[in-house]
């Protein structure tokens, strides 16, 4: 779809930051993240299939989903993952495009329209990326995922470390991309790349 970019990386690559720059730079970006959040709210039929599945202990005294343990239960079972996915994938797919639609219309109708971008982390593995007119992937080093999954998320070094290897090879990601934007050092070097990346494709 033209002006339409995807936006992937493994976990604590840097997504968040890199999609917060597109934003201040005028791009609609719209989270997959967020999108996942939304189904599983209380009151959500995702949510309902879920604790069906794997059991009411995945839920909090509040009926909100308790991500920690259904983290804790499905990240290094592929089995559970596999699961997990085939609840989920058919409720974020539907409401993911239905937000790219609408950020179509917000974008496109503007002055002076700017890129739509999904930000996706199974970008390759959903069928998205064929969609995109470019794919952008953040990279860096796992060290680093590792480190900021202990800094950002408290997480233990076994559980950053089994969630970094719970995923698919960056590498793969990276060899498939239009754009990799290298995350690995300041904010302000991150946020140039992006800034010229984007230069770049709205001169096409």
């Amino acid at each position: 779809m033209k002006g339409l970019i995807g936006l992937t990386g493994n976990i604590a690559t840097g997504k968040s930051e890199v999609a917060r720059a597109l934003r201040e730079f005028g791009a609609t970006v719209i989270d997959a993240d967020q999108v996942a959040r939304d189904i599983v709210a209380p009151g959500q039929p995702a949510l309902q299939q879920i604790a069906e599945a794997f059991g009411p202990e995945i839920l909090l005294p509040s009926g909100a989903l308790n991500r920690k343990a259904l983290g804790d239960f499905v990240f290094g079972n592929p089995a559970q993952l596999r699961k997990l996915e085939a609840i989920t994938s058919p409720f974020a797919r539907t409401e993911l495009w239905l937000r790219i639609a609408e950020g179509y219309a917000h974008s496109f109708g503007a002055t002076a329209p700017m890129p739509v971008v999904a930000e996706v982390i199974r970008l390759f593995e959903g069928g998205y990326a064929a969609h995109c007119q470019q794919v952008w992937v953040t990279n860096c080093p796992p060290s680093l995922q590792i480190a900021r999954l202990m800094e950002y998320r408290h997480l233990t070094e076994p559980e950053a470390r089994m969630r970094v290897q719970a995923q698919p090879a960056q590498s793969d990601k990276v060899a498939r991309a239009q754009v990799v934007i290298d995350t690995s050092q300041t904010i302000d070097y991150t946020r140039t790349q992006v800034r010229e990346a984007l230069q770049k494709f709205c001169e096409y």
